[in-house]
């Protein structure tokens, strides 16, 4: 007997939209990572950031590969190091959090959700990402910005993501860390928990009709 029954009551979420960076791992390549890459490889961080922000938008949708972008940012002059070996270093600044991805995978098991990904991540960070910690293994498909070339502010992107799963709008929940793409998302009647931590986040799972009853061990 799963769950839903036990509590009894209809279970009205039967999809959950999930962004990738700040809810199940770190931001693949942020700020905070850019500031550590310029100090490790001797880069003018004013420099980086600039140009990183005229370009990142387009690698994001798809429209240049991570050689491309790093070629425009980085290695627009000759350096000491190699695309290959900043490319490791910029896939090696992703970590998991392990307990909002047990949550995931025990929500998933509980009410047979269906997972999706909706976020805006270059094809070859993503990928990375998938892989390395596992997301295919619990999420049913992926609408990444570089895949569908629509990122998120643009409310396309849901669209999409509801055509693929082919689920009513109503029966849809949202989790991402920015406040401004949930509401984006509740434009379209899509609703939404904007992610501050688990503890947080698991309360309002509960209160929408989504409660574990166990503490979800961290994988």
């Amino acid at each position: 007997m799963n769950m839903q029954n036990q509590l009894g009551g209809e279970q009205s979420i039967k999809t959950l939209f999930l962004d990738i960076g700040g809810v199940l791992l770190t931001n693949g390549w942020d700020q905070k990572s850019r500031k550590l890459a310029a100090k490790t490889f001797g880069l003018d961080l004013i420099e980086l950031q600039e140009r990183h922000h005229l370009t990142f938008d387009t690698y994001e949708a798809g429209k240049l590969t991570m050689n491309e972008y790093l070629s425009r940012v980085v290695f627009y002059e000759p350096r000491p190091f190699t695309m290959s070996t900043f490319r490791e270093f910029m896939f090696a600044q992703s970590r998991p959090y392990p307990d909002m991805i047990a949550l995931i995978r025990q929500l998933k098991e509980t009410y047979r959700l269906k997972i999706a990904v909706v976020s805006n991540e270059g094809r070859e960070l993503n990928a990375h990402r998938i892989q390395m910690f596992c997301l295919n293994e619990f999420v049913d498909f992926f609408i990444s910005s570089s895949f569908v070339h629509l990122r998120k502010l643009d409310a396309d992107i849901f669209r999409v993501a509801l055509d693929i799963a082919q689920v009513p709008v109503g029966q849809v929940l949202y989790i991402d860390d920015r406040p401004m793409f949930v509401s984006v998302a509740d434009s379209l009647g899509i609703r939404g928990i904007c992610h501050v931590d688990y503890p947080s986040t698991r309360a309002k799972l509960g209160a929408l009709g989504l409660p574990l009853v166990v503490e979800p061990r961290n994988s």
